[in-house]
């Protein structure tokens, strides 16, 4: 069962992380036209992004290895994303452009990180599962 619940984890960082990393420097450095579609993006947010898709990428590595540290980074990866909800709803609240879906892929992002993240303690920290 456990293997099963890795090759998941596995499929979800690579595919979540991939994803991410294409989308968010995409914007960053203006590729395939992506910034200019992506309307008012908030920069600190896409670089969040950017810097957990690094994270989700070496940690398909932690968890190919089994190495425990892969939960310390995803636990990592989720707070540099809540660090940046927070600050986006003080941006909002200071009056700055936002595309209202951002808000909505924050939860969501930081909702899968903290999935994947327990799914990591679980498998590979605590053994008990």
């Amino acid at each position: 069962m456990r293997k099963y619940i890795s090759y998941i984890l596995l499929a979800i960082l690579i595919g979540f992380g991939v994803l991410t990393l294409f989308l968010s420097s995409s914007v960053i450095f203006d590729l395939f036209g992506i910034r200019e579609k992506e309307g008012n993006y908030v920069l600190f947010v896409v670089w969040a992004n950017f810097i957990s898709s690094l994270i989700y990428l070496a940690s398909t590595y932690g968890l190919i290895k089994q190495r425990k540290w892969t939960t310390s980074l995803l636990g990592i990866s989720a707070i540099i994303l809540i660090i940046a909800f927070i600050r986006l709803k003080m941006h909002i609240n200071a009056g700055g452009l936002y595309e209202s879906k951002t808000i909505s892929a924050m939860i969501f992002r930081i909702s899968i990180t903290l999935l994947m993240t327990i799914t990591s303690y679980f498998t590979f920290t605590n053994r008990k599962l």
